[in-house]
């Protein structure tokens, strides 16, 4: 046997094996570890309201993303227009929302939506891609987003500026909240993709020199409603 046979062998074995539906265990009699449990292995968590919010916000600043929390809907549309001023936005991208359609109707520029079918290689000419979210975790200063609720897979990763628009009812403490969210929204009927954006993109492969939009977007503003 080549190792080319080796190799196809050893994929036909493993496709032997059933796929556990999201949530479940991976084997009879496995048991996944309790909320508990894993809490122990993570960084600490707040506890009140505004204990979560000052710790997303250090997180998420320390991460080189911007974090803005805002009192009125209205500073919305002020804030995305000082900035489609400032990056002189001539084309964004959106989906439709309740939070993504009150941001851009004050915009003033073309927008392309991602909920039917699209261009790609105009979403790539995009300034900035607005989206809604899945929830933001404290602990981690993430957001959380999934096919379904950002606009497809691609409208969060290819315009260079993401701007992300959040309920105060999203927050969570920490990352086995956001799984049990998950768990409780969708079921074993999981988007295609899960994503925990933390921070914009980032790689240091190069003699460790931190490089902001190497793999995707090289800013991340997320608003706090």
């Amino acid at each position: 046997m080549n190792e080319r046979e080796k190799i196809l062998a050893r994929i036909r074995e493993a496709l032997t094996v059933q796929a556990p539906f999201p949530g479940e265990p991976r084997a009879p009699g496995q048991q996944r570890p309790s909320p508990a449990q894993v809490r122990k292995w993570l960084p600490p968590a707040a506890d009140s309201f505004d204990e979560q919010l000052a710790l997303f916000r250090q997180n998420a600043t320390s991460l080189k993303a911007d974090f803005y929390a805002l009192n009125l809907r209205d500073e919305l549309k002020s804030r995305l227009l000082a900035l489609r001023d400032a990056e002189d936005w001539r084309k964004i991208a959106s989906h439709s929302g309740e939070l993504t359609d009150l941001g851009v109707s004050a915009l003033g520029v073309p927008v392309l939506k991602t909920d039917s079918g699209y261009d790609i290689n105009e979403l790539e000419k995009c300034d900035a891609g607005i989206t809604e979210c899945d929830a933001l975790i404290a602990q981690t200063g993430s957001v959380l987003v999934a096919n379904r609720s950002a606009g497809g897979r691609a409208l969060s990763v290819l315009p260079p500026h993401h701007v992300v628009l959040a309920r105060r009812k999203q927050l969570l403490p920490d990352l086995p909240a956001a799984f049990e969210l998950l768990k409780q929204k969708y079921g074993c009927n999981y988007p295609g993709m899960i994503s925990f954006i933390t921070g914009p993109s980032r790689t240091g492969d190069i003699e460790r020199i931190l490089v902001l939009g190497a793999h995707g977007p090289r800013k991340l503003t997320i608003f706090f409603l």
